[in-house]
C-alpha cells in the first residue's frame, strides 16, 4: 500500500508577486484521434456523477460512455450555432453564444450539495460559427469569482479545442457557471461548446481551504505516455495529457491500487514513467509553460517500474526549481505519491529527482498534477441571494443577467444592483425604474436589510406591497407608475432612515 505525505508548510517560500493567469490545456478534435476503441469492460463504467450539458445541442449525445444532455434546461439567455466542419466529436459540433451586449454576465444555474466538492470543466471550438477567422476573448466565472479569461486563439489555429478546469465547493444549493464580456471581447460574441460539472469524492485536493480557495487545472501530465487518459480510465474524466522529453522511457511491470492515494490516480497513469541511469540525477522541465508567480498544489506520483521483489525499490530526492521538495523517497511497486498544498512557482519549473547513494537504479517518475490556488472573490450574503432570487422568480421579464452571483464579481453584478465591497457582499440599490417589469414582489425583499435605495418605479408590478419592517437602512422608496394595490404597508412609515417615497397611493412626492 502506498505512503501519501505532504510537505512541511514550514517550508514554503515567497511566491513574490500575483499575476492570475489561467492556461487551457489542449483537446484534440477528430473522433480518431479522441476516440480509441474501449474495451468491453470499459463499457460498464459508472459515470461521475454531475452534469454534461451539450452546449447549443438539442438532443442527447454519448462520447467516452458519457451521455451529454442539451444544455437548454439550465440556462435562459443566449443563441445556437452548428459549427458546420467534418468530424467534429459531437459536444463540439454545436456552441451556445450569447449577443446581448448589455447583459453583464450569461449563466448557467445547476443544483447541487451544499458543501461537497466539484470539478468543473468548459470546454470551447468556435469552428467560426459567427463567420469570424478569430475566436472572441471573454472572461469565464464559478459562482462569485471571475475564473480566467478565456482566449483559444493559439488552440484554434493549431486545430485543437480548449478546455479549462477548477475545483470548487459550493456555499449553496445551486452552482453557477459564467461568461462575460471583457476589453477584449468588442463586437465579438462569448460562447461554450460544452460544460461538466462533477461531483468529486471528500479525499480529493485535500487540505485545500475550499471556503476560501478554488484549485485551477494547470497541467495534469502522464510522463512517458501515449495517449490522453480519460473516463473510464479516471472515474472523474480527468484529462491526464501525454508528456516526452529526451529521458528513457519505460513501462511498469505491476498495477497499483487507485482507492490507496487521497486523489484517486487512474491505474494507467502508472503504466509509464521516465527515468535515467544509475547514479544521474533525472531532470524535467514540467508544465512546459512560463507560470505566473503565485502558489500552487502539486502532486506526483511515482512507482517502481520492475517486478515486485526484495529489490524493487529506488530512494531519491525530490526538488523543485532547487528547492527540496522531499528527501529519501522510497518508490516502491505498490506507488507513492507526495504533494504540497501550498508551493510557491513562477516561470519555467524544473523537478530534479537526486538518487541516494546506493541506489541500485536511477530514479523514476510517472504522473503529476499542478494546480493554481486561486483565491475566491468573495459571493453575495445569503439573506440578500435568497431575496434577490425569489424577486426574479415573481417579477416578469427580469434582466437578462439576473442569473448567478447577485453581486459579485465586481463589474458583473446583476443589472440595477450595486453592492458593498468586501468578501460577503451586501446588496445596496435596487434601481429597476422603466425596466418594463411585471409580475409582484415576493415578502423575502425583506431580507435586503443593507438596502439604501429602491427604486421600481415605471413599471407595470402588481399585487401588494410587503412587509419591509427589516430595509433599516433604506432612505429613498420609488414605487411609482405601477398596478400595485394599495394601501402602503405600516412599516414604510417605521423604517428610521427613510426620507423620500414616491407612491401611487399618495399623489405627490414625500419627504420625511
Amino acid at each position: 500500500m502506498s505512503v501519501s505525505k505532504k510537505f512541511s508548510n514550514s517550508q514554503v517560500f515567497s511566491g513574490g508577486a500575483v499575476d492570475y493567469h489561467t492556461m487551457s490545456p489542449s483537446l484534440f478534435l477528430l473522433w480518431l484521434l479522441t476516440l480509441p476503441l474501449l474495451p468491453f469492460c470499459a463499457q460498464a463504467s459508472v459515470p461521475p456523477l454531475g452534469y454534461y450539458l451539450d452546449c447549443g445541442g438539442s438532443k442527447e449525445v454519448t462520447v467516452d460512455d458519457l451521455k451529454y444532455v442539451s444544455d437548454g434546461s439550465y440556462i435562459k439567455v443566449g443563441s445556437t450555432s452548428p459549427i458546420n466542419k467534418p468530424g467534429l466529436l459531437p459536444i463540439l459540433s454545436t456552441v451556445r453564444y450569447f449577443p446581448d451586449a448589455s447583459a453583464r454576465k450569461y449563466c448557467y444555474s445547476l443544483p447541487v450539495i451544499k458543501g461537497s466538492k466539484y470539478m468543473v470543466k468548459t470546454m470551447y471550438y468556435y469552428g467560426g460559427f459567427d463567420g469570424g477567422k478569430e475566436p472572441p476573448v471573454f472572461d469565464q466565472i464559478v459562482e462569485g469569482t471571475r475564473w480566467s479569461v478565456v482566449n483559444t486563439t493559439e488552440d484554434y489555429a493549431k486545430g485543437l479545442s480548449s478546455y479549462f478546469d477548477i475545483t470548487v465547493v459550493p456555499a449553496g444549493k445551486t452552482l453557477s457557471v459564467c461568461l462575460a464580456r471583457n476589453s477584449h471581447t468588442g463586437s465579438s460574441n462569448p460562447f461554450i461548446s460544452a460544460l461538466e460539472v462533477k461531483i468529486l469524492e471528500a479525499s480529493l485536493y485535500n487540505p485545500i481551504d475550499f471556503a476560501k480557495h478554488a484549485l485551477v487545472t494547470v497541467s495534469r501530465s502522464v510522463f512517458g505516455g501515449e495517449h490522453i487518459i480519460r473516463f473510464p480510465d479516471d472515474k472523474f474524466n480527468r484529462m491526464w495529457q501525454p508528456y516526452k522529453d529526451q529521458n528513457p522511457v519505460v513501462a511498469s511491470q505491476s498495477n497499483v491500487t487507485s482507492s490507496d492515494f487521497w486523489n484517486l490516480p487512474p491505474v494507467k497513469a502508472f503504466n509509464t514513467g521516465v527515468t535515467t541511469s544509475r547514479g544521474k540525477t533525472l531532470e524535467i522541465d514540467w508544465p512546459s509553460m512560463s507560470l505566473p508567480s503565485t502558489y500552487y498544489y502539486i502532486s506526483l506520483y511515482f512507482q517502481d517500474n520492475r517486478q515486485q521483489s526484495p529489490f524493487s525499490w529506488r530512494v531519491f530526492d525530490v526538488s523543485i526549481n532547487g528547492h527540496l521538495f522531499f528527501s529519501n523517497l522510497n518508490a516502491t511497486a505498490k506507488g507513492v505519491t507526495v504533494y504540497a498544498a501550498q508551493w510557491p512557482l513562477s516561470g519555467q519549473t524544473k523537478i530534479s529527482l537526486t538518487p541516494t547513494a546506493g541506489t541500485p537504479v536511477g530514479p523514476v517518475i510517472n504522473a503529476g498534477e499542478i494546480y493554481q490556488i486561486l483565491p475566491l472573490g468573495g459571493r453575495t450574503h445569503t439573506r440578500d441571494v435568497i431575496g434577490m432570487e425569489d424577486l426574479a422568480r415573481s417579477i416578469q421579464n427580469p434582466p437578462a443577467d439576473w442569473s448567478g452571483d447577485p453581486c459579485l464579481p465586481k463589474g458583473n453584478s446583476w443589472t440595477g444592483v450595486t453592492c458593498t465591497n468586501g468578501f460577503h457582499a451586501r446588496v445596496t440599490t435596487l434601481n429597476l425604474t422603466n425596466a418594463g417589469l411585471g409580475g409582484t414582489l415576493p415578502p423575502t425583499l425583506d431580507n435586503l436589510s443593507a438596502l439604501s435605495h429602491l427604486w421600481l418605479g415605471g413599471n407595470k408590478l402588481t399585487g401588494t406591497i410587503p412587509d419591509l419592517n427589516g430595509l433599516k437602512d433604506l432612505e429613498t422608496l420609488h414605487l411609482e407608475k405601477n398596478n400595485f394595490e394599495g394601501p402602503l404597508p405600516p412599516s414604510i412609515g417605521k423604517l428610521p432612515k427613510l426620507r423620500e417615497i414616491y407612491s401611487d397611493f399618495q399623489g405627490e412626492a414625500k419627504e420625511k
